[in-house]
């Protein structure tokens, strides 16, 4: 079974940047970096399909992945059907200003629902090679699945954990009809929806706090003459990505290594809560309507991902093995 092109017709534009900044700091030039910014937008994906949230291709043959860290008999949490029951109402209040206060009260919060055995993970991104031709992977493979754990109690008590799946598409002859699903999920910000891909290359550039000290001076002070902002509008997009510049925030820039081997690492994918924001609005594609949206009809948050207090998740992989482990950061 093979993708051909599995993408929807629609296309995602980001804006030119406000300026060139190679032109008046050539020294960035070398330091640039292609990233294909995701733009997931909400839609109904098959398994021949790149998609965040959507099912994935999958072997029937193969072991669905599962969390042992939660093995039941029972777990507390928000169904998915009761997660995904609150976002329909919120989305049909923010389209009709009907008032869905009293439905939502009758949706528990959380709830003790028997399990046998370990959680299955969450299909999380689903991404065909067709699809993203940068899409840094194995010699041979052309499909990347990644999966998470619906609970957040891992590293450090603030993350998922999450599982990457590397794949030949053509071999996938028996493909799983329908995914095991949790019986609850700890934290209905990782439940992400459905959602259609529509992948551009962009160029980024290093985050501030990676340049020479002299070169960011420099920078700093064409900012206060121009107007100009760096951070926000000229180096790191916004959104779910593929490689690219790391964006770094609340950590200061590390050199980030394999745990097995030591070897660099290097960028696979970001995912993030939005595309733009009423702060940043110069990341919002030139086809999106300028009219500001309540967030749950808002395009730029379709996945309804909501990384802990609204921070991105990075994966990384070794740079001298793709057997390696990968890393997962939060910034």
């Amino acid at each position: 079974m093979t993708s051909g092109r599995s993408l929807t017709a629609m296309v995602r534009t980001t804006p030119p940047r406000p300026v060139d900044i190679t032109a008046h700091f050539p020294e960035l030039a070398p330091l640039a970096r292609t990233a294909v910014r995701l733009h997931p937008r909400a839609g109904n994906p098959t398994a021949a399909q790149s998609s965040i949230g959507g099912p994935l291709l999958w072997p029937a043959a193969e072991p669905w992945p599962v969390c042992p860290a939660h093995a039941g008999p029972s777990h507390l949490g928000i169904t998915p059907e009761n997660a995904r029951l609150k976002r329909r109402l919120l989305e049909r209040q923010a389209r009709g200003g009907a008032d869905v206060s009293a439905e939502l009260r009758r949706i528990p919060y959380r709830e003790e629902v028997a399990q046998d055995g370990p959680l299955p993970m969450l299909p999380v991104v689903q991404l065909y090679a067709a699809d993203v031709p940068d899409l840094p992977r194995p010699d041979g493979a052309d499909l990347l699945q990644v999966l998470w754990c619906p609970f957040t109690d891992h590293a450090e008590g603030v993350l998922p954990r999450t599982v990457l799946r590397w794949r030949v598409a053509a071999e996938v002859r028996d493909p799983l009809a329908a995914a095991p699903r949790p019986s609850v999920i700890g934290n209905d910000h990782y439940l992400p929806e459905p959602c259609d891909l529509h992948p551009e290359p962009i160029v980024e550039y290093p985050h501030r706090d990676e340049l020479p000290g002299e070169l960011w001076a420099r920078i700093e002070a064409w900012e206060a003459r121009e107007g100009m902002d760096y951070f926000d509008d000229l180096s790191i997009t916004m959104g779910c990505k593929v490689a690219g510049h790391v964006p770094w925030s609340f950590i200061a820039p590390k050199r980030v290594v394999c745990a097995e081997c030591g070897s660099p690492v290097r960028p696979l994918l970001t995912l993030y809560d939005a595309e733009w924001d009423n702060e940043v609005p110069s990341w919002r594609p030139i086809e999106e309507s300028d009219a500001e949206l309540p967030d749950a009809i808002d395009p730029a948050s379709a996945t309804w991902l909501y990384i802990n207090r609204g921070y991105d998740l990075q994966l990384y992989t070794c740079a001298a093995s793709w057997d390696h482990p990968h890393v997962q950061l939060m910034q």
